[in-house]
């Protein structure tokens, strides 16, 4: 057996058993999959890795326990509070930790792109991102959609709480120049749809990624979680997974 097995959180739900199937396809043993009221100490002794893709309101007991039996971690939820993204900081220090709003190869493409096209395209253009989810997402804007932003305002030298604008109603006057807005849509079944639009006066560019299936969420979540064994720790995202820092 091998010494390097996988915990996977939220085992029931859908992301769940699609994580389960991907460790199934690569070859990577589980060791536990716990869901809701399961004893997730006990489960934690039989893994040296934790896939978490259960809800944000778990993140506590997940970084508690972790710290504990100096597991790694990937981390798939989003929405979290500022308190919370200072705890996963925090224990990235003692633990090596994949954090990110998407596992997808093809997302984080989409965000070496928009970092890319953002510097080349410069302060002319306008800045918007749509995303569309199922009708059963909780949290807005999504975690990606949030990234993407976050990427174009580091960019731009501008901040996500100051110069983002959620969506737009009445009489909100022209757009300004530092305004990133961001917009969220809710639907049927929707995997995950996003769009980075760059508007000139003129002429426009548009890069999207639209997922079909949350395979690849999960297969990427696996990949991370084989990219962590035997790593230092610290806070890692898919970009290190990919390597698409050395990039540029």
């Amino acid at each position: 057996m091998s010494s390097y097995q996988l915990l996977v959180t939220g085992c029931k739900g859908r992301m769940g058993q699609a994580v389960l199937a991907a460790a199934k396809a690569q070859e990577v043993p589980v060791g536990a999959a716990i869901d809701v009221g399961d004893d997730f100490a006990s489960a934690l002794k039989q893994a040296q890795c934790v896939i978490d893709f259960s809800s944000h309101h778990f993140t506590a007991e997940l970084l508690a326990g972790a710290l504990a039996q100096q597991a790694a971690l990937v981390i798939g939820t989003t929405g979290h509070s500022d308190e919370q993204l200072a705890q996963i900081k925090q224990a990235s220090s003692q633990l090596p930790i994949v954090f990110a709003s998407n596992f997808s190869v093809g997302v984080n493409t989409l965000f070496w792109l928009t970092r890319k096209a953002a510097e080349l395209l410069g302060p002319e253009f306008d800045l918007e991102v749509v995303e569309m989810h199922h009708r059963l997402k909780k949290d807005s804007p999504s975690g990606t959609a949030r990234s993407l932003v976050e990427i174009l305002a580091e960019v731009r030298g501008l901040q996500y709480n100051r110069d983002c604008r959620h969506g737009r109603f009445g009489d909100v006057g022209a757009r300004q120049p530092n305004e990133i807005g961001v917009h969220a849509l809710r639907g049927g079944d929707v995997v995950g749809d996003h769009t980075v639009v760059f508007a000139n006066v003129g002429e426009r560019v548009e890069l999207t990624h639209k997922a079909s299936s949350r395979d690849t969420f999960a297969h990427g979540a696996v990949r991370a979680a084989r990219w962590l064994q035997g790593r230092a720790p610290g806070l890692y995202d898919m970009q290190d997974v990919l390597g698409l820092r050395a990039l540029g």
